[in-house]
């Protein structure tokens, strides 16, 4: 397995500058943020540490030499969008933005792009596995074409009243997996799995490593913290952040021994990605690099 970081999280720095902080810290590899131009909507977004747009060859070859330089592979192309807005306009750009990666990937010679299958919120599941079958061929045609992975990671986007009722990714569980990947069967299509928004849903994080291991793409490393006590006042219908915080690794639920050991024993030896999103470690630049090297020094100790 292949430790490695998110670059979201360092937003303020540059490609050059996030490759080398990423060797300092001992990381090999790094999933890049590759957002288009222009305001994110969301926190830990809207990052473009590659700028598919400008990718000339020049670029690329010095993408490249930085890789090599530091040791350190680009895991996948990141870009966590929704190609199911709504809004019909706000949908075409995701996925368009989508396709440009799929190439950007190619050429790079990265082999795979990380992004959401997608979800209008106002609708229900069996019509969004409509729009899926509408929207998404075309997308996997040229992933196949491109021999790129397109790796779909299982977030509900559902925390707050903006995302609600359904929240803006539908991928987000076995049963739905198995009908999603009936619907797309390209084997260029899998999984980019945080099991920590299986435990905040109530659902086991372990049990579907074995199931899905050939759709097992790239995982993400990020644990969460239930309360309780707020779950009690609130119940699971509540926003989800009423009664959960994303955490780094170790200060939260999950078991990572046990986790990591599931991957171990169906052979997984792909990225395993630290995606940090804990709100206690915001409060400077030194802070967030901290959250970054305690991350990496608590499940070094597993991979």
């Amino acid at each position: 397995m292949e430790l490695g970081l998110l670059s979201a999280i360092l937003a303020d720095m540059d490609f050059d500058q996030v490759i080398e902080f990423a060797e300092k810290t001992g990381f090999s590899c790094v999933e890049a943020a590759c957002w288009p131009a222009g305001k994110a909507a969301r926190r830990y977004a809207g990052v473009s540490h590659i700028d598919v747009d400008g990718l000339t060859d020049e670029r690329i070859a010095h993408i490249q030499s930085m890789c090599e330089k530091h040791h350190v592979r680009i895991s996948s192309l990141a870009y966590y969008p929704n190609p199911l807005d709504p809004d019909p306009e706000a949908a075409a750009l995701a996925a368009e933005h989508i396709k440009k990666l799929i190439v950007a990937s190619r050429r790079l010679n990265v082999g795979m792009v990380t992004t959401f299958i997608g979800r209008n919120q106002y609708e229900t599941v069996e019509k969004n596995l409509e729009r899926v079958a509408q929207v998404w061929p075309p997308i996997l045609k040229l992933a196949e074409e491109q021999n790129v992975r397109v790796a779909i990671e299982n977030c509900p986007m559902l925390f707050d009243g903006g995302q609600w009722p359904g929240g803006q990714n539908l991928m987000t569980s076995p049963k739905l997996w198995r009908e999603i990947f009936r619907i797309l069967p390209s084997r260029m299509l899998g999984l980019n799995f945080d099991p920590s928004h299986f435990v905040w849903q109530m659902m086991d994080e372990v049990s579907p490593l074995y199931e899905f291991r050939d759709r097992l793409f790239h995982v993400h490393i990020k644990d969460i913290k239930l309360y309780p006590d707020k779950l009690r006042q609130v119940g699971i219908m509540a926003y989800p952040l009423e009664y959960m915080s994303p955490k780094i690794p170790g200060l939260g639920d999950i078991n990572w021994g046990r986790f990591i050991s599931a991957l171990t024993d169906i052979g997984y030896s792909g990225p395993v990605v630290v995606e940090i999103e804990d709100k206690s470690f915001e409060g400077s630049e030194e802070e967030v690099f901290s959250a970054i090297r305690q991350s990496f020094r608590y499940i070094r100790q597993y991979v």
